[in-house]
């Protein structure tokens, strides 16, 4: 986990940036008593978002509905997993 500074050079973006990103939802910060923390993923996120606007070109609603796709399949991909390690399969990679 990392603070919001170290986050903010991380993901290579500006305070006003990860302002909007949060406002919109597209990132959600641990709340802790030192304030906000963010994690390996959330850096990877933000990478994704910062490409998808920059080098494909979505707009921001384009990117909610990817995103929200991208989290509905992480989503399924775990609940597959749990029904198969409950049946003894061994999961997919």
């Amino acid at each position: 986990m990392v603070d919001r500074q170290q986050f903010l050079i991380r993901a290579r973006i500006e305070t006003h940036v990860l302002q909007t990103w949060i406002e919109e939802e597209w990132l959600i910060p641990r709340r802790e008593a030192g304030g906000e923390e963010f994690s390996d993923a959330d850096v990877a996120r933000a990478h994704l978002i910062r490409d998808l606007k920059a080098d494909i070109g979505a707009n921001d609603e384009a990117v909610g509905v990817i995103l929200h796709l991208i989290d509905q399949l992480h989503g399924l991909r775990g609940a597959l997993r749990d029904v198969l390690r409950q049946r003894g399969a061994a999961p997919p990679d």
